[in-house]
């Protein structure tokens, strides 16, 4: 063979590898990643032509596929006879032929949709049957009693809620208002869908934003001198007799600028005040005092340890909450009451509570219960409680547990009173922008001597109380309605 033919041959056989292995390539390293492309309509036909599973709570189904004679065959409805959508929807999210899913309709996709590894036999089953894999069950650990208190609560404020199973980390609620109607962006008119996506995305008060677990966070005000009492108690040098200074006017360091009590007036007489009487009344010149002796090392590890710095999966992605690093005196005063550059998610101080109510160990938070088989009703999984972290001892845990029921007897959580029930909990009010009205918080947890519920809740900018707003007056009675949901079934 001369040379020509033989580079000709060389080339041929080099241009056939390049074809062969690139073809390959998409065939079997690419597959799913196209299979999956949010532009893949075949994809997304073939799942809608499937059952998808349904997403239960306490058995009830608030998302479901109904049979439709289009060319999805299934319709995915939201909400159920006394759990309307909007309330459900947060944690729900959608499932949609123009704008993908979200929420648990997006983490559990595979689960769902039918198409995950633990359906596996059903898959190879439907191959010899001829029929579509089903999509499996989702039960969630929403108590509809207090998801309903909470939403009721709330009034349409916007906020939001959530609610804890201290010894699992259950979810038992978890509200954001103003809520949203997923089934319009369901609606298999693509307009329609696609009109529906575009207003709830563009809403000035952004209603698609979880505000539970993110959005814009929240500065938690007053509820984190549980952290910063935490932090003292664990340090070993102070008690709940402790006392403090509490001046009415604290001068800070290298400023001068000064932090004052609410009240206008000093804490406790002298000058002075217990570690816990601080506690009871809020007093913020006695908290930033100590934040200050503390200092920037001991107030950032105590936050991190309740979980101030991570963002992680219940399976829903929570925003990480955080404490600024290396603060200079002035910030550290205002960072240990919770404002500065302090920023939390209702759930993180629903953490907070919930560590205390169980003896100093924090359950990681998860809202699966159980996963079934949605034809034949086998487990195929049921995540199992496991802890997220132990941020303080029991013996720090009981005495702030002894301190937030003091808060409610005869301090600032009078509100959240519960009638033959001993009810743990800390307020704040929290500043945020220049003239605007301060977030009402509450954190709480009931009963205090074998609490079944821990709390946080928050309601943006007062609230309809507006400028005079409190987290006692404004936050306690959602708190409060929630507690009793579940200590009263």
């Amino acid at each position: 063979m001369n040379n020509p033919l033989k580079h000709v041959a060389v080339v041929g056989f080099v241009m056939f590898a390049l074809l062969f292995g690139s073809t390959s390539f998409v065939q079997y390293f690419q597959a799913q990643a196209l299979r999956d492309h949010e532009l893949n309509t075949r994809t997304l036909v073939e799942e809608l032509s499937r059952e998808r599973g349904p997403i239960l709570v306490d058995g009830t189904p608030v998302a479901y596929s109904v049979p439709v004679d289009d060319t999805y065959e299934y319709q995915r409805t939201y909400g159920a006879d006394g759990m309307p959508a909007e309330v459900y929807a947060p944690v729900t999210g959608f499932f949609s032929i123009v704008s993908g899913a979200s929420g648990l309709e997006k983490t559990e996709n595979g689960l769902l949709a039918g198409t995950d590894d633990a359906l596996f036999y059903d898959k190879i089953s439907s191959i010899f049957t001829g029929s579509q894999p089903a999509g499996a069950a989702i039960e969630i650990t929403l108590d509809p009693e207090a998801q309903m208190a909470a939403w009721n609560a709330l009034g349409g404020q916007k906020g939001s809620v959530v609610a804890l199973d201290p010894k699992t980390g259950d979810v038992l609620a978890m509200v954001s208002s103003p809520g949203w109607n997923p089934n319009p962006i369901a609606s298999h008119d693509r307009d329609e869908a696609l009109n529906a996506y575009e207003r709830l995305i563009a809403d000035d008060d952004n209603p698609a934003y979880n505000r539970a677990i993110g959005g814009n966070l929240y500065p938690p005000g007053s509820t984190f001198k549980l952290v910063t009492a935490a932090a003292a108690l664990e340090s070993g040098e102070y008690t709940p007799d402790s006392q403090l200074s509490g001046p009415a006017t604290l001068d800070l360091p290298q400023t001068t600028a000064t932090i004052s009590n609410s009240g206008g007036g000093a804490c406790g007489s002298g000058g002075t005040v217990s570690l816990a009487d601080s506690l009871k009344n809020s007093c913020n010149t006695s908290f930033a005092d100590l934040g200050m002796t503390l200092g920037s090392d001991a107030m950032s590890e105590q936050a991190q340890k309740f979980g101030f710095g991570e963002s992680f999966d219940i399976p829903l992605q929570v925003s990480a909450s955080s404490f600024p690093s290396d603060t200079n005196p002035p910030q550290l005063a205002q960072s240990s009451l919770g404002q500065f550059e302090v920023r939390a998610t209702p759930l993180q101080m629903a953490m907070v509570s919930s560590a205390i109510a169980n003896g100093g160990s924090l359950m990681h938070p998860q809202l699966i219960d159980q996963v079934r088989n949605a034809r034949t009703l086998d487990l195929i999984s049921e995540p199992s409680p496991r802890e997220f972290s132990r941020p303080i001892s029991g013996d720090t845990a009981s005495a702030l547990t002894d301190m937030m029921v003091s808060v409610v007897d005869d301090g600032t959580g009078t509100a959240a009173q519960i009638p033959g029930v001993d009810v743990a909990a800390k307020t704040g009010t929290a500043q945020h922008a220049q003239g605007a009205a301060p977030h009402a918080w509450f954190t709480s947890f009931a009963p205090a001597d074998d609490p079944q519920v821990a709390v946080a809740v928050v309601v943006e900018s007062g609230g309809n109380a507006g400028s005079q707003a409190s987290g006692g007056r404004v936050a306690g009675p959602i708190a409060k309605a929630v507690m009793e949901a579940v200590i009263n079934e």
